[in-house]
């Protein structure tokens, strides 16, 4: 059947060559009088993006507020600090200066500013959040597309949970694309930000509705682009037309364009790499890559028409002597995209050798983060996933 749906996108966007001029003009639109500015480290630092956007608030007369240290899978620990100073000093927006971990972290620290309790009880899914303190985003990665979604994830260092949590409240203000500041990225930060990219719209392509046409030609559309554009940045890192595709592929892969009438979609990949990013502390587009094939054989049977949909439009395969066939011809089609840009397809390649209890701890886990079962292919539940963890072994 096909599914109503709600499309919902507030966040503006101000894309190209030196945007991140217009940050501080920004701020002040968006009613910004204290900001906090978040961000990494490193990169934001050395290439002199921190200074001209400290500089332009100063123009501005706009005070600010520094905090720094972010890691990959975002801290809960560095959310609670955040809170804290925000709360001190008064901030009243927060910038965040980077990619999909700096942002969440971000959303993360406007959750509990403007709402009483532990902020992680919104990641137990516990309670709902009722606001957000507004932020901008100046992005310096194409992955996560959380400069235009309603989602989060934190990872709660002290148990290795990582979790997800998704709320209109927190969408961003408005986002500045410059591709060119993705341009100092290392490689394998470039290529697991396409494989992330990809699996937004895939998550979302892979479900057991009637989908809409338009939605399905515009999934497609964008995978193919990013797997095009990617392979290109495997040789030209440079090329700043690749860098823009992605950039900006990124953000509709995520801010709900692809899933209008999917009723969501499955999702069960996602799910199960944020329990190995929880445990191994992985880069999230390279998890997901490492997972990808084992599920899609897992569950394809349960949707071939889809499947072999996928395999005939995004992976352009030919059709083979049956959809069983054109099926596992297009998985590995996008296991050996995966290796041209030099993602892993097994456990084993992401430099995790997981054991049997380190498995069914993760498959246990992901089945509680869902509230039951993951996915919507096939419900997955803690031995199915067991059988996927040790299929993606390797």
């Amino acid at each position: 059947m096909y599914v109503n749906f709600e499309y919902y996108t507030p966040t503006k966007v101000i894309f190209g060559k030196e945007a991140e001029k217009q940050t501080a003009a920004q701020v002040k639109r968006f009613g910004g009088t204290k900001v906090l500015l978040h961000y990494g480290g490193g990169s934001v630092v050395r290439s002199g993006l921190l200074d001209r956007i400290k500089a332009s608030l100063d123009e501005e007369k706009i005070a600010y507020v520094e905090l720094s240290g972010v890691v990959p899978n975002p801290h809960l620990d560095k959310v609670y600090e955040g809170i804290e100073l925000c709360k001190k000093e008064g901030v009243d927006f927060i910038l965040a200066i980077g990619g999909g971990s700096v942002i969440d972290s971000s959303k993360a620290i406007g959750y509990g500013v403007a709402n009483e309790g532990d902020v992680w009880d919104f990641f137990d899914h516990n309670r709902e959040a009722k606001a957000c303190l507004p932020l901008g985003a100046v992005l310096t990665i194409a992955a996560a597309g959380s400069e235009m979604s309603n989602g989060c994830v934190i990872t709660n260092e002290k148990n290795g949970q990582k979790r997800a949590y998704d709320n209109d409240v927190c969408r961003a203000k408005f986002a500045i694309m410059n591709p060119e500041l993705t341009m100092t990225l290392p490689d394998y930060q470039t290529a697991s930000g396409c494989a992330d990219i990809i699996m937004h719209s895939m998550e979302r392509y892979f479900n057991q509705n009637d989908n809409y046409e338009m939605t399905d030609v515009i999934s497609e559309a964008l995978m193919r682009n990013v797997m095009k554009y990617a392979r290109i940045l495997a040789k030209e890192p440079d090329n700043y037309k690749a860098r823009a595709e992605v950039m900006w592929a990124g953000s509709l892969s995520h801010n709900g364009l692809t899933g209008c009438g999917t009723d969501n979609g499955d999702w069960a990949c996602h799910n199960m790499e944020h329990e190995v990013g929880g445990m191994f502390n992985v880069a999230h587009g390279a998890g997901l890559a490492s997972l990808w094939g084992s599920w899609a054989r897992y569950v394809h049977h349960a949707a071939m028409d889809r499947f072999e949909k996928f395999a005939l439009n995004v992976t352009c395969v030919e059709p083979g002597a049956d959809a069983e066939e054109t099926i596992e011809r297009g998985i590995r089609a996008m296991e050996q995209f995966y290796h041209d840009i030099n993602m892993p397809t097994s456990l084993k390649e992401l430099g995790v050798e997981p054991t049997a209890e380190q498995i069914e701890t993760m498959a246990h886990g992901c089945e509680v983060a869902c509230g039951g079962a993951a996915g919507c292919i096939i419900p997955l539940k803690t031995a199915d996933m067991i059988k996927i963890y040790e299929m993606a072994r390797g």
